[in-house]
C-alpha cells in the first residue's frame, strides 16, 4: 500500500507539473504572438477600406525629398499619410472601373517599370567608379584658377541677335566701333534687326567652362561676339568682383564633380560595350538611318546640368574691346546678387 501511495504521489506531481508548464509555455507563446501583433500595427499608419497604408511608404516619400532635417520629416509625415490617404482611394476607384486595365494606363505603367529598372543598373554601375586621389583634386584646383583662386563674380549683359551669316562681319565691326552698348542697340534697331537682351549676375561655378575660360581674360567693360545658330551673341562684362575660394572650402565640390565624371565615363563606356556585344537592328522608317546621331543621348544618360552662355567653344569666342555697358551696376546691385547664389 505505501508503495502504491508514493508511485501515485509522483504521478500527481509529474501530472500537475505537466500542466504547469504548458501554461507557462502558453503564457509565452501567447505573449509572443501580442508582441508580433503590436509590431505588425505599430507598421500600419491607416487602413482605407479593406487596404492599409504603412510607415514604410510614408518613409519612403519622405526619403524623395532631398535635404528635408529630421525634424522637417516629422512634421510632414501627416501630410503625406493625407496624401497618400487620397491616393489609395482613387487607386481604389480606378480598380473597380478597371482603368489600370486601360491600354493608355498599362503602356504608362509599363514605361515607367522599364526606366526605374534601367536606372536602376545604371546607378548599381556607377557605383563602381573610384574615388578620386587627394592629389588629383589639387591638380583640378591649380588647372581651374578661374574657378578657385581668381573666382570672380560675373555681372553680365547679353544680346542674342538674329541675322544672316554673311551679316556678321558687319555686326562685329558696328560693335567694335560702338562707343557704348547703347549705341549698338540703336544700330540695331534702326536696322531693324530682331534681338533679346537679358542681365544676369552670375558667380565663375555657374557658367559653362567654355564660355568661362573667355570671360576671365576680359577686363571690365569689355565684349564677347560670337556667331549662334540663327545669328550672333554679344556677351559684356558689366562688371566684376573678386571673390576667390581656397583648396579647402573647394576640396568637397571638387572631389564631387571628379566623381560625377568618372561615372559618367563607368556608365558612357559601360553602354557602349552593350551595344557593341549586341545585335540591334533597325527595321521600317528607322532602318533608312540606321547610324544613329552621336549627340542622341540614352534615356538613362548623366547629363551636365548647367546652362550655356554662349554657343561655341571658347576658342570661336572672339573678344570685341571695349565697350562700354549700357547700365554699369552699383556695388549694391552685386552684392544683391552674390548673396542671392549663395
Amino acid at each position: 500500500m505505501i508503495s502504491i501511495d508514493i508511485r501515485s504521489h509522483r504521478a500527481n506531481v509529474i501530472a500537475r507539473s505537466a500542466v504547469a508548464a504548458a501554461t507557462v509555455l502558453a503564457v509565452l507563446l501567447s505573449g509572443c504572438s501580442d508582441k508580433k501583433k503590436d509590431k505588425a500595427a505599430s507598421q500600419t499608419a491607416a487602413r482605407v477600406n479593406k487596404e492599409e497604408i504603412t510607415v514604410h511608404q510614408i518613409n519612403f516619400v519622405l526619403q524623395q525629398q532631398r535635404g528635408l532635417a529630421p525634424a522637417q520629416a516629422a512634421s510632414a509625415a501627416p501630410v503625406v499619410l493625407e496624401r497618400l490617404i487620397d491616393q489609395e482611394l482613387t487607386l481604389q476607384k480606378a480598380q473597380e472601373q478597371k482603368l489600370d486595365r486601360d491600354p493608355r494606363v498599362v503602356q504608362q505603367i509599363d514605361a515607367a517599370r522599364r526606366d526605374i529598372v534601367s536606372r536602376a543598373y545604371v546607378e548599381k554601375i556607377g557605383s563602381g567608379a573610384p574615388k578620386p586621389s587627394p592629389e588629383e583634386v589639387k591638380t583640378y584646383y591649380e588647372q581651374n584658377p578661374a574657378l578657385f583662386k581668381e573666382r570672380r563674380i560675373y555681372s553680365l549683359q547679353e544680346l542674342a541677335i538674329e541675322a544672316k551669316p554673311e551679316q556678321l562681319a558687319e555686326l562685329r565691326a558696328k560693335l567694335q566701333a560702338a562707343k557704348d552698348l547703347n549705341e549698338f542697340i540703336n544700330y540695331l534697331k534702326t536696322n531693324d534687326f530682331r534681338f533679346a537682351g537679358n542681365q544676369a549676375v552670375k558667380p565663375a561655378e555657374q557658367l559653362p567652362m567654355a564660355s568661362l575660360a573667355a570671360l576671365a581674360k576680359l577686363k571690365d567693360g569689355q565684349a564677347l561676339f560670337n556667331a549662334a545658330p540663327n545669328g550672333a551673341q554679344v556677351v559684356v562684362l558689366a562688371g566684376s568682383r573678386m571673390q576667390p575660394v581656397d583648396e579647402e572650402r573647394a576640396r568637397p565640390a571638387i572631389e564631387q564633380f571628379l566623381l560625377n565624371e568618372r561615372k559618367r565615363k563607368v556608365i558612357e563606356d559601360d553602354l557602349k560595350a552593350l551595344r557593341s556585344a549586341s545585335k540591334i537592328e533597325y527595321v521600317g522608317d528607322f532602318a533608312k538611318g540606321s547610324a544613329k546621331p552621336a549627340s542622341a543621348p540614352s534615356p538613362t544618360e548623366v547629363k551636365a546640368t548647367t546652362s550655356p552662355l554662349v554657343s561655341k567653344p571658347a576658342s570661336a569666342v572672339e573678344p570685341i574691346m571695349p565697350v562700354r555697358p549700357a547700365s554699369m551696376p552699383t556695388g549694391n546691385t552685386l552684392d544683391k546678387g552674390i548673396k542671392g547664389l549663395k
